[in-house]
């Protein structure tokens, strides 16, 4: 595992120490029974299936490799500019040490858009997924490269339970395997091939170009990080990818909505 993931895990699980300790599983549970009544409508499962290419916007404010990337950021104006662009879904990082997001960031999202929104962040226990929940989340990130086969499948088992769907993340060929079996008999979610390298932060598309070839034909694939125009995008929909998540590339462009649909302007995606 890389020196940079061991060292966001380790804060992670500080945090959500202190938030636990505030607050038991039981109160976000219940409050999420009175919030957010299931079943969910919002499925970024059926967002990713749509036909054409989907994208999955991202609001980030910054990352441990590229530090700020938009201080500035007003998360309900771009979710809002992302929405009318386009956007099959959003993505927002609710980190806090590393990437400067929040929860907070996550409840602006859902209000100011109808789309499904993904809480992606180092989920490494059922808390923040629950969490996730009340804040409005649709679906969560689940890193294979966080956790253990048995960690991701109790993990997996509990988005069902609590009306979420799941994104799994891979990296390499390793993970890919534990995905797929993990998913095997699991509930409906769709792999996440990241392109960025964990040891070295170098990004390569051809992660997704040639992981996808050993990817079940019922998974959809999304590929993510270093999508930056749209010839990638069509590169990647040539080879079956079926939606895109992109952060920086949209996060520092002066004008974000435009950028996305420049990204869709000429995307396609065969068979459907």
């Amino acid at each position: 595992m890389a020196e940079f993931l061991e060292k966001i895990l380790a804060s992670t699980r500080e945090d959500l120490g202190v938030r636990m300790r505030r607050r038991n599983l039981a109160a976000v549970k219940s409050a999420v029974e009175e919030l957010h009544p299931r079943p969910r409508c919002r499925s970024l499962i059926e967002a990713v299936r749509a036909p054409g290419m989907s994208v999955i916007a991202e609001v980030k404010r910054a990352s441990p490799s590229k530090g700020d990337i938009r201080p500035d950021l007003d998360v309900a104006e771009v979710v809002s500019l992302y929405e009318r662009a386009g956007a099959s879904a959003i993505s927002v990082l609710t980190e806090e040490r590393h990437f400067k997001g929040s929860l907070d960031d996550l409840r602006t999202a859902r209000q100011a858009c109808g789309l499904p929104v993904l809480r992606k962040d180092f989920i490494i226990d059922r808390y923040q997924i629950w969490e996730a929940a009340e804040a409005g989340a649709d679906a969560v990130l689940l890193i294979v490269a966080a956790l253990s086969p048995s960690q991701l499948d109790h993990l997996l088992a509990e988005t069902i339970v609590a009306g979420v769907d799941c994104l799994v993340e891979v990296h390499n060929a390793e993970e890919l395997e534990i995905a797929k079996l993990a998913l095997g008999s699991g509930p409906p979610a769709a792999i996440g091939i990241n392109n960025r390298d964990l040891r070295t932060f170098e990004v390569h598309l051809e992660t997704t170009l040639n992981l996808i070839k050993s990817v079940p034909g019922g998974m959809s694939v999304v590929s993510e990080s270093g999508i930056r125009n749209r010839e990638d995008v069509d590169t990647l929909a040539a080879a079956g990818v079926k939606a895109v998540l992109i952060g920086e590339t949209l996060m520092r462009s002066p004008d974000p909505g435009a950028k996305l649909r420049e990204l869709l302007s000429s995307s396609s995606k065969p068979g459907n």
